[in-house]
């Protein structure tokens, strides 16, 4: 028996264009999937790759943090 040796070349950054990079960012704001599911479909290693595509050529602002609602703020017990 013979074993076969496949060796997978794992993808660099430096493989992604930027129109596919731009047609990533446009999936995920529009909200057609979030940024891990388009990893896992564009088979995407970095677990930080698609949000640093997002803040670089994202249309959405990340420079401010987002506000959660007054209720989570309150110290009141629900009854």
């Amino acid at each position: 028996m013979n074993s076969s040796n496949k060796t997978v070349a794992k993808r660099s950054q430096r493989d992604y264009t930027m129109g596919f990079k731009l047609a990533v960012v446009a999936q995920v704001e529009k909200g057609e999937m979030t940024y891990k599911q388009a990893q896992a479909h564009y088979g995407i290693q970095g677990r930080s790759t698609v949000l640093v595509w997002l803040r670089k050529h994202g249309k959405l602002d990340w420079s401010k943090p987002i506000e959660h609602s007054p209720m989570s703020k309150s110290k009141e017990t629900p009854a």
